[in-house]
Protein backbone atom coordinates (compact mmCIF):
# COMPACT_ATOMS: atom_id res chain seq x y z
CA UNK A 1 0.00 0.00 0.00
CA UNK A 2 0.98 3.68 -0.65
CA UNK A 3 0.29 5.50 2.47
CA UNK A 4 0.49 9.54 3.60
CA UNK A 5 0.13 10.38 7.07
CA UNK A 6 -0.43 14.19 7.33
CA UNK A 7 -0.34 16.25 10.46
CA UNK A 8 0.06 20.19 10.63
CA UNK A 9 0.45 20.74 14.19
CA UNK A 10 2.66 23.45 15.19
CA UNK A 11 6.70 23.15 14.00
CA UNK A 12 7.19 23.11 17.93
CA UNK A 13 4.89 20.75 19.15
CA UNK A 14 4.96 17.11 19.88
CA UNK A 15 2.75 15.08 22.33
CA UNK A 16 1.21 11.65 21.83
CA UNK A 17 -0.74 11.74 18.79
CA UNK A 18 2.52 12.63 17.05
CA UNK A 19 4.06 9.51 18.39
CA UNK A 20 1.09 7.71 17.29
CA UNK A 21 1.79 8.30 13.23
CA UNK A 22 5.40 7.55 13.84
CA UNK A 23 5.31 4.51 15.51
CA UNK A 24 2.13 3.39 12.74
CA UNK A 25 4.29 4.64 10.06
CA UNK A 26 7.86 2.88 10.60
CA UNK A 27 5.53 -0.39 11.88
CA UNK A 28 4.12 -0.10 8.11
CA UNK A 29 7.55 0.58 6.45
CA UNK A 30 8.86 -2.35 8.33
CA UNK A 31 6.40 -4.44 6.58
CA UNK A 32 6.87 -3.41 3.05
CA UNK A 33 4.93 -0.15 2.89
CA UNK A 34 5.32 2.76 0.85
CA UNK A 35 4.82 4.99 3.64
CA UNK A 36 5.49 8.94 3.62
CA UNK A 37 4.63 11.07 6.69
CA UNK A 38 3.84 14.94 5.98
CA UNK A 39 4.14 18.18 8.04
CA UNK A 40 5.41 21.20 8.43
CA UNK A 41 9.07 22.34 6.94
CA UNK A 42 11.51 21.84 10.08
CA UNK A 43 8.79 20.66 12.02
CA UNK A 44 9.74 18.94 15.42
CA UNK A 45 7.26 15.86 14.19
CA UNK A 46 9.40 15.44 10.62
CA UNK A 47 12.40 15.63 12.81
CA UNK A 48 11.76 12.67 14.88
CA UNK A 49 10.15 10.80 12.04
CA UNK A 50 13.15 10.93 9.90
CA UNK A 51 14.81 9.98 12.90
CA UNK A 52 13.19 6.35 13.05
CA UNK A 53 13.88 5.87 9.73
CA UNK A 54 10.43 7.29 8.42
CA UNK A 55 10.28 8.76 4.84
CA UNK A 56 9.03 12.40 5.67
CA UNK A 57 7.65 15.36 3.38
CA UNK A 58 7.03 18.70 3.76
CA UNK A 59 3.44 19.94 3.49
CA UNK A 60 2.31 23.52 4.71
CA UNK A 61 -1.26 23.70 5.59
CA UNK A 62 -2.22 26.58 7.12
CA UNK A 63 -6.24 26.90 7.83
CA UNK A 64 -9.52 24.89 7.06
CA UNK A 65 -9.26 26.24 3.72
CA UNK A 66 -6.17 26.50 1.28
CA UNK A 67 -6.99 26.24 -2.86
CA UNK A 68 -3.12 26.26 -3.34
CA UNK A 69 -2.42 23.71 -0.85
CA UNK A 70 -5.23 21.17 -1.56
CA UNK A 71 -4.05 21.60 -5.32
CA UNK A 72 -0.26 20.37 -4.44
CA UNK A 73 -1.37 17.70 -2.31
CA UNK A 74 -3.62 16.51 -4.69
CA UNK A 75 -0.67 16.79 -7.57
CA UNK A 76 1.43 14.77 -4.94
CA UNK A 77 -0.78 11.96 -4.01
CA UNK A 78 -2.14 11.56 -7.77
CA UNK A 79 2.15 11.12 -8.83
CA UNK A 80 2.64 8.94 -5.78
CA UNK A 81 -0.66 7.49 -6.24
CA UNK A 82 -1.69 7.11 -2.70
CA UNK A 83 -4.30 4.58 -1.75
CA UNK A 84 -4.89 5.40 2.08
CA UNK A 85 -4.97 9.02 3.05
CA UNK A 86 -4.46 9.42 7.08
CA UNK A 87 -4.89 13.14 8.55
CA UNK A 88 -4.59 14.02 12.06
CA UNK A 89 -6.04 17.31 12.86
CA UNK A 90 -9.86 18.31 11.25
CA UNK A 91 -7.81 21.01 9.11
CA UNK A 92 -5.88 18.16 7.37
CA UNK A 93 -9.40 16.63 6.58
CA UNK A 94 -10.62 19.43 5.14
CA UNK A 95 -8.02 20.38 3.03
CA UNK A 96 -5.96 17.19 2.16
CA UNK A 97 -9.33 15.02 2.16
CA UNK A 98 -10.10 17.73 0.02
CA UNK A 99 -7.27 16.62 -2.38
CA UNK A 100 -7.91 13.29 -2.19
CA UNK A 101 -11.51 13.66 -3.63
CA UNK A 102 -10.38 15.64 -6.21
CA UNK A 103 -7.94 12.54 -7.38
CA UNK A 104 -10.55 9.94 -7.07
CA UNK A 105 -8.07 7.44 -5.49
CA UNK A 106 -7.19 7.53 -1.87
CA UNK A 107 -9.01 6.37 1.11
CA UNK A 108 -8.99 9.08 3.78
CA UNK A 109 -9.04 8.51 7.39
CA UNK A 110 -9.48 10.96 9.96
CA UNK A 111 -7.12 9.53 13.67
CA UNK A 112 -8.56 10.54 16.49
CA UNK A 113 -6.17 10.53 19.48
CA UNK A 114 -9.00 12.55 21.52
CA UNK A 115 -12.20 13.81 20.71
CA UNK A 116 -11.75 16.66 17.93
CA UNK A 117 -15.34 17.13 16.81
CA UNK A 118 -18.51 18.14 18.16
CA UNK A 119 -22.02 18.51 16.90
CA UNK A 120 -21.46 21.42 14.46
CA UNK A 121 -22.38 21.41 10.87
CA UNK A 122 -18.86 21.84 9.55
CA UNK A 123 -17.72 18.80 11.52
CA UNK A 124 -20.25 16.75 10.05
CA UNK A 125 -20.09 17.97 6.79
CA UNK A 126 -16.15 17.91 6.72
CA UNK A 127 -15.86 13.92 8.16
CA UNK A 128 -19.16 12.09 5.83
CA UNK A 129 -17.95 14.11 2.94
CA UNK A 130 -14.13 14.02 2.99
CA UNK A 131 -13.57 10.89 4.80
CA UNK A 132 -14.16 7.14 4.64
CA UNK A 133 -13.79 6.37 8.30
CA UNK A 134 -12.50 7.83 11.78
CA UNK A 135 -9.58 5.67 13.54
CA UNK A 136 -9.80 6.29 17.20
CA UNK A 137 -7.80 4.77 20.13
CA UNK A 138 -11.20 4.50 22.99
CA UNK A 139 -14.05 2.95 23.49
CA UNK A 140 -15.58 6.02 25.16
CA UNK A 141 -14.51 8.10 22.06
CA UNK A 142 -16.63 5.50 19.82
CA UNK A 143 -19.68 5.50 21.74
CA UNK A 144 -19.61 9.39 21.65
CA UNK A 145 -19.48 9.63 18.34
CA UNK A 146 -22.07 6.93 17.92
CA UNK A 147 -24.62 9.80 19.54
CA UNK A 148 -24.32 12.18 16.92
CA UNK A 149 -25.75 9.94 14.39
CA UNK A 150 -23.71 10.53 10.93
CA UNK A 151 -21.94 7.74 11.13
CA UNK A 152 -22.66 3.64 10.27
CA UNK A 153 -21.86 1.79 13.32
CA UNK A 154 -18.13 0.56 11.08
CA UNK A 155 -17.28 3.84 10.49
CA UNK A 156 -15.71 4.65 13.38
CA UNK A 157 -12.73 2.50 14.36
CA UNK A 158 -10.82 1.59 17.57
CA UNK A 159 -7.25 0.88 17.86
CA UNK A 160 -5.63 0.96 20.81
CA UNK A 161 -2.21 2.52 20.74
CA UNK A 162 1.05 0.57 21.20
CA UNK A 163 4.62 1.43 22.41
CA UNK A 164 7.79 -0.44 22.03
CA UNK A 165 8.90 -1.15 25.46
CA UNK A 166 12.36 -0.54 25.21
CA UNK A 167 14.78 -3.20 27.07
CA UNK A 168 17.79 -1.60 28.83
CA UNK A 169 16.63 1.79 30.46
CA UNK A 170 19.29 3.22 33.01
CA UNK A 171 16.64 4.96 35.73
CA UNK A 172 17.35 8.76 36.28
CA UNK A 173 19.20 9.43 39.76
CA UNK A 174 16.70 11.02 41.71
CA UNK A 175 17.76 9.59 44.95
CA UNK A 176 21.50 11.04 43.95
CA UNK A 177 19.52 14.60 43.63
CA UNK A 178 16.86 14.37 46.39
CA UNK A 179 18.33 11.86 48.97
CA UNK A 180 15.67 9.62 50.86
CA UNK A 181 12.88 11.55 49.39
CA UNK A 182 9.94 9.39 47.58
CA UNK A 183 9.40 10.69 44.01
CA UNK A 184 6.12 11.37 42.34
CA UNK A 185 6.40 12.09 38.46
CA UNK A 186 4.15 13.63 35.88
CA UNK A 187 4.64 14.28 31.68
CA UNK A 188 2.98 16.34 29.67
CA UNK A 189 2.49 19.65 28.17
CA UNK A 190 2.15 22.84 30.63
CA UNK A 191 -1.10 23.64 29.44
CA UNK A 192 -5.07 23.88 30.81
CA UNK A 193 -5.62 20.17 29.74
CA UNK A 194 -2.87 17.97 31.43
CA UNK A 195 -4.11 19.67 35.13
CA UNK A 196 -0.95 20.55 36.60
CA UNK A 197 -2.86 23.08 38.96
CA UNK A 198 -4.43 20.21 40.41
CA UNK A 199 -1.42 18.19 41.00
CA UNK A 200 0.41 21.63 42.61
CA UNK A 201 -2.75 21.88 44.52
CA UNK A 202 -1.90 18.56 45.83
CA UNK A 203 1.14 18.64 46.76
CA UNK A 204 0.83 21.33 48.96
CA UNK A 205 -2.18 19.33 50.75
CA UNK A 206 0.47 17.03 51.09
CA UNK A 207 3.74 18.71 52.19
CA UNK A 208 1.55 20.06 55.08
CA UNK A 209 1.48 16.80 56.52
CA UNK A 210 4.86 15.51 55.21
CA UNK A 211 8.02 16.25 54.10
CA UNK A 212 9.40 12.85 52.32
CA UNK A 213 8.05 13.81 48.85
CA UNK A 214 9.31 15.36 45.57
CA UNK A 215 7.34 16.28 42.63
CA UNK A 216 8.84 16.36 39.30
CA UNK A 217 7.23 16.74 35.70
CA UNK A 218 8.77 16.48 32.60
CA UNK A 219 7.74 18.76 29.98
CA UNK A 220 7.07 22.79 28.61
CA UNK A 221 4.45 24.80 27.54
CA UNK A 222 2.60 28.20 27.51
CA UNK A 223 1.56 27.61 31.26
CA UNK A 224 4.87 27.22 32.55
CA UNK A 225 5.22 30.83 33.96
CA UNK A 226 2.13 30.41 35.32
CA UNK A 227 2.68 27.25 37.18
CA UNK A 228 5.88 27.94 38.36
CA UNK A 229 4.16 31.00 40.11
CA UNK A 230 1.87 28.84 41.83
CA UNK A 231 4.05 26.54 43.23
CA UNK A 232 6.21 29.49 44.41
CA UNK A 233 2.79 31.17 46.01
CA UNK A 234 2.77 28.06 47.64
CA UNK A 235 5.98 27.87 49.21
CA UNK A 236 6.94 24.57 47.60
CA UNK A 237 9.45 25.10 45.59
CA UNK A 238 11.87 22.64 47.43
CA UNK A 239 9.09 19.78 46.62
CA UNK A 240 7.39 20.43 43.24
CA UNK A 241 10.51 20.85 40.45
CA UNK A 242 9.67 21.34 36.64
CA UNK A 243 12.54 19.82 34.50
CA UNK A 244 11.67 20.98 31.29
CA UNK A 245 11.57 19.07 28.32
CA UNK A 246 12.50 15.80 28.43
CA UNK A 247 13.26 13.92 24.98
CA UNK A 248 13.34 10.21 26.08
CA UNK A 249 10.89 10.10 29.62
CA UNK A 250 11.89 6.40 30.60
CA UNK A 251 14.49 7.12 33.00
CA UNK A 252 12.29 9.07 34.69
CA UNK A 253 9.64 6.73 34.93
CA UNK A 254 12.56 3.84 35.83
CA UNK A 255 13.58 5.94 38.10
CA UNK A 256 10.50 7.56 40.20
CA UNK A 257 8.50 5.94 42.28
CA UNK A 258 5.16 6.66 41.20
CA UNK A 259 3.43 8.39 37.97
CA UNK A 260 0.42 10.75 38.66
CA UNK A 261 -1.67 11.61 35.26
CA UNK A 262 -3.81 14.89 36.63
CA UNK A 263 -5.14 15.34 33.25
CA UNK A 264 -8.77 16.84 32.67
CA UNK A 265 -9.79 15.30 28.99
CA UNK A 266 -7.36 12.49 27.19
CA UNK A 267 -7.63 10.07 24.20
CA UNK A 268 -5.44 7.11 25.49
CA UNK A 269 -2.86 8.73 27.13
CA UNK A 270 0.08 7.19 25.91
CA UNK A 271 2.01 8.19 28.95
CA UNK A 272 0.29 6.15 31.29
CA UNK A 273 0.97 3.40 29.17
CA UNK A 274 4.88 4.35 28.77
CA UNK A 275 4.88 4.42 32.74
CA UNK A 276 2.80 0.62 33.02
CA UNK A 277 5.57 -0.47 30.80
CA UNK A 278 8.30 0.55 33.30
CA UNK A 279 6.09 -1.41 36.38
CA UNK A 280 5.33 2.05 37.78
CA UNK A 281 2.17 2.30 39.74
CA UNK A 282 -0.28 4.68 38.21
CA UNK A 283 -2.76 7.68 40.17
CA UNK A 284 -4.74 8.31 37.20
CA UNK A 285 -7.65 11.02 36.82
CA UNK A 286 -11.26 9.01 35.02
CA UNK A 287 -10.49 10.34 31.52
CA UNK A 288 -11.08 9.00 27.62
CA UNK A 289 -8.95 5.66 27.83
CA UNK A 290 -7.52 5.88 30.97
CA UNK A 291 -9.97 2.64 32.26
CA UNK A 292 -9.58 0.68 29.16
CA UNK A 293 -5.62 1.24 29.68
CA UNK A 294 -5.12 0.65 33.04
CA UNK A 295 -7.92 -2.47 32.81
CA UNK A 296 -11.10 -1.19 35.06
CA UNK A 297 -14.81 -2.07 34.47
CA UNK A 298 -17.19 0.73 32.64
CA UNK A 299 -18.75 0.50 35.73
CA UNK A 300 -16.18 0.67 37.82
CA UNK A 301 -12.86 2.50 38.81
CA UNK A 302 -11.24 -1.00 40.02
CA UNK A 303 -8.40 -2.27 38.86
CA UNK A 304 -5.14 -3.97 38.88
CA UNK A 305 -2.71 -1.12 37.73
CA UNK A 306 -3.30 1.76 40.19
CA UNK A 307 -5.88 4.10 41.13
CA UNK A 308 -8.58 5.96 39.11
CA UNK A 309 -9.80 9.00 40.69
CA UNK A 310 -12.24 12.02 39.40
CA UNK A 311 -10.74 15.14 37.45
CA UNK A 312 -10.35 18.70 39.06
CA UNK A 313 -9.80 17.07 42.40
CA UNK A 314 -6.92 17.93 44.48
CA UNK A 315 -8.18 16.77 47.31
CA UNK A 316 -8.12 13.15 45.64
CA UNK A 317 -4.80 12.89 43.88
CA UNK A 318 -3.83 13.47 47.52
CA UNK A 319 -5.33 11.23 49.19
CA UNK A 320 -4.73 8.55 45.89
CA UNK A 321 -1.00 9.08 46.65
CA UNK A 322 -1.16 8.90 50.10
CA UNK A 323 -3.17 5.66 50.01
CA UNK A 324 0.09 3.44 48.42
CA UNK A 325 3.11 5.34 48.19
CA UNK A 326 4.06 4.05 51.37
CA UNK A 327 2.52 0.48 50.94
CA UNK A 328 5.67 -1.49 48.73
CA UNK A 329 3.86 -4.47 48.38
CA UNK A 330 0.75 -2.83 46.67
CA UNK A 331 3.13 -0.47 44.68
CA UNK A 332 5.09 -3.57 43.19
CA UNK A 333 1.96 -5.39 41.97
CA UNK A 334 0.10 -2.40 40.53
CA UNK A 335 3.52 -2.14 38.68
CA UNK A 336 3.95 -5.87 37.77
CA UNK A 337 0.26 -6.07 36.52
CA UNK A 338 0.78 -2.85 34.65
CA UNK A 339 3.66 -4.21 32.76
CA UNK A 340 1.92 -7.31 31.90
CA UNK A 341 -0.94 -5.69 30.58
CA UNK A 342 1.15 -3.56 28.24
CA UNK A 343 2.64 -6.42 26.91
CA UNK A 344 -0.22 -8.07 26.54
CA UNK A 345 -3.04 -5.60 24.83
CA UNK A 346 -0.46 -2.40 23.85
CA UNK A 347 2.66 -2.78 22.15
CA UNK A 348 3.46 -1.60 18.43
CA UNK A 349 3.03 -4.88 16.98
CA UNK A 350 -0.37 -4.99 18.13
CA UNK A 351 -1.26 -1.98 16.83
CA UNK A 352 0.32 -2.02 13.46
CA UNK A 353 -1.49 -6.06 12.95
CA UNK A 354 -4.89 -4.42 13.38
CA UNK A 355 -3.87 -1.09 11.46
CA UNK A 356 -2.65 -2.91 8.47
CA UNK A 357 -6.01 -5.21 8.57
CA UNK A 358 -8.12 -1.85 9.51
CA UNK A 359 -6.47 -0.59 6.05
CA UNK A 360 -6.99 -3.28 3.96
CA UNK A 361 -10.18 -4.28 4.83
CA UNK A 362 -10.74 0.11 3.82
CA UNK A 363 -8.93 -0.22 0.50
CA UNK A 364 -11.34 -3.66 -0.25
CA UNK A 365 -14.52 -1.46 0.75
CA UNK A 366 -13.46 1.01 -1.44
CA UNK A 367 -13.27 -1.40 -4.44
CA UNK A 368 -16.22 -2.85 -4.19
CA UNK A 369 -18.10 0.44 -4.16
CA UNK A 370 -16.47 0.48 -7.44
Amino acid sequence: MNILFINSIGRNKFGGGEKWMVNAAKGLTDRGHNVVLASKRNSRLLEYAAGRGVRTEAMEIRGDFSPLATLKIAAWMKKHQTDILICNLNKDVRVAGLAARLVGRPVVLARHGMLLCSKKWKHKLSLTRLTDGIITNSRTIKEAYAGYGWFDENFVKVIYNGLTIPGNVTAFDFAARYPGKKIIYSAGRLSKQKGFEYLIAAAAMLQRKRNDLIFAISGEGKLEAELKSKVKALGIEDTFVFLGFTPDIYPCLKGCDLFVLASLFEGMPNVVMEAMAMQKPVVATDVNGARELMGASTESLRCDTGLIIPPKDPAAIAEAIEKIIDNPAAMAAFGKAGRERVETHFTVPIMVDNLEKHLKAKLAEKARRG
